[in-house]
């Protein structure tokens, strides 16, 4: 069953409409890569409001970061492993259609990505990525169970520094799931606890003789990101709305602490689309 978002219109993409602001993303069938400095030039001439986001990836090394970030942002997905060297940032452009009010929001998502090793060796590296960062995106791989069994210790240690971020957590390597340890009770319990949406990525490059495909539809790649980059900025434009990584005991608020304010209850794990949440 589909996820209905709150505030992005999801199967916006899919319309004549949406097609004409995607079409500024792509050439032939792949979509473009940006700098820190560059940006979409849209053909239509209509006001479009930017909103720009600086996202920090974390996780143990090894969960797919970089290769998270590839397929975020368009780039071709690395197939071994090699650990990123100091900080690289990347960029990535995505239109979408508020709900409500019908308004078009260029969403541009900077992706700040550092080594494990780098951050314990340079004491500048993690202050760097988290200063002025809008959320921190938290990856666990389905094929490293304790990846995901990390993830409540760092939530807490972030959560700890009184730092207000959103907090997302992304499970990688979904492509793999027939050999995950990691069960849909104990995401959604995750989910439920914590009021963090988790979304999944494929950690894979579509097969080469989809090239093909991609030169006769040119939203190929546009229909296979879309459902994780919807997911991703309607989570970030709810920031502000309602409070998010923030451990709830069950049927109560924050230990220690009031309920907070109310809000739509977590979809369940059977309720979420299959490219989306869980």
């Amino acid at each position: 069953m589909e996820y209905h978002s709150a505030h992005i219109q999801y199967e916006w993409y899919k319309t004549t409409e949406g097609r004409q602001y995607y079409s500024a993303i792509v050439r032939q069938g792949k979509r473009k890569i940006y700098g820190l400095l560059e940006r979409p030039v849209f053909s239509l001439q209509v006001a479009m409001e930017t909103a720009s986001y600086k996202l920090f990836i974390t996780g143990k090394a090894g969960v797919g970061k970089s290769s998270t970030i590839a397929k975020l942002t368009g780039q071709v997905v690395p197939t071994t492993h090699n650990e990123t060297p100091g900080i690289v940032t990347s960029v990535a452009y995505w239109p979408a259609k508020l709900k409500e009010s019908g308004k078009i929001v260029l969403f541009k998502l900077q992706f700040w990505d550092a080594g494990e090793n780098a951050i314990k060796k340079f004491d500048h590296i993690l202050p760097a990525c988290q200063d002025g960062a809008s959320a921190v995106l938290f990856l666990f791989s389905f094929t490293d169970r304790p990846s995901f069994e990390d993830l409540r210790n760092q939530m807490t240690k972030l959560s700890e520094t009184g730092a207000s971020f959103t907090k997302i957590v992304i499970g990688t390597k979904y492509d793999q799931y027939s050999h995950s340890e990691i069960t849909s009770a104990e995401l959604q319990d995750f989910q439920d606890q914590w009021q963090v949406p988790i979304l999944k990525v494929k950690n894979i490059n579509k097969p080469q003789e989809n090239d093909l495909l991609y030169s006769v539809d040119n939203f190929a790649e546009i229909n296979d990101v879309a459902p994780l980059l919807n997911g991703l900025v309607e989570s970030l434009w709810t920031k502000g709305k309602v409070p998010s990584g923030t451990w709830r005991e069950s049927g109560g608020g924050p230990t220690g602490r009031p309920p907070g304010p109310s809000r739509t209850p977590a979809p369940s794990v059977d309720d979420l689309d299959d490219a989306t949440y869980v």
